[in-house]
């Protein structure tokens, strides 16, 4: 066989192969599919709750993590809505503000009929440069969320106060616990105290 024909031979099984491998579309882009539609069709609120019950359910299929973990200037007025630290930088006596999304909770049916609720403690450890555990508490925010659907706009403001702590490096290390799955997640927030 020619060596041009063993070549078109062989990028057609590999495309025959590849076809047969593929997998069809998965839940997500079924729904945006059924939005589209909804939507053309004039049926806007109807695609976006069919996206949001899509997303809901997406998120019970993935691991407990921290998407976002940020030292703030202040307390955020809502969910992605707040003010960055420029650098993690404190004056002694400062309270370290940290705003944090978990993603990944696990949804079950909450007491109020109808609704579902998701659960989560935060557990805090200060470290010094070297790893050592200089302070720490369990559960020192315990965060409950009820409604209708599985609301992904889930977001906890936290607060430190290590008054009193000498200047110097240090590391923030926030531990999330979702009740329900019995899953952690945890996220490394590294700072300085600068002096007085």
């Amino acid at each position: 066989m020619p060596r041009h024909l063993l070549l078109l031979a062989t990028i057609a099984s590999a495309t025959i192969i590849f076809a047969a491998t593929q997998t069809k579309a998965g839940p997500l882009a079924d729904a945006a599919a059924r939005a589209e539609q909804q939507a053309n069709s004039g049926d806007v609120a109807g695609a976006h709750e069919t996206l949001r019950k899509a997303v809901g359910d997406f998120s019970q299929t993935l691991p407990f993590a921290i998407e976002k973990a940020v030292f703030v200037e202040a307390a955020p007025a809502g969910f992605a809505m707040y003010d960055p630290k420029p650098d993690p930088v404190f004056k002694g006596g400062e309270t370290l503000v940290t705003y944090v999304e978990p993603v990944g909770l696990t949804w079950k049916e909450a007491s109020d009929k109808g609704k579902l609720e998701t659960r989560f403690t935060v557990d805090f450890d200060i470290l010094n440069p070297k790893g050592e555990v200089l302070a720490s508490q369990k559960a020192f925010g315990d965060f409950t969320f009820k409604g209708y659907q599985r609301n992904q706009e889930i977001y906890a403001t936290l607060r430190i106060d290590v008054a009193g702590a000498p200047s110097g490096d240090y590391v923030l290390r926030y531990r999330f616990n979702d009740i329900n799955s019995g899953r952690s997640a945890s996220v490394d927030q590294p700072f300085k105290i600068s002096g007085p």
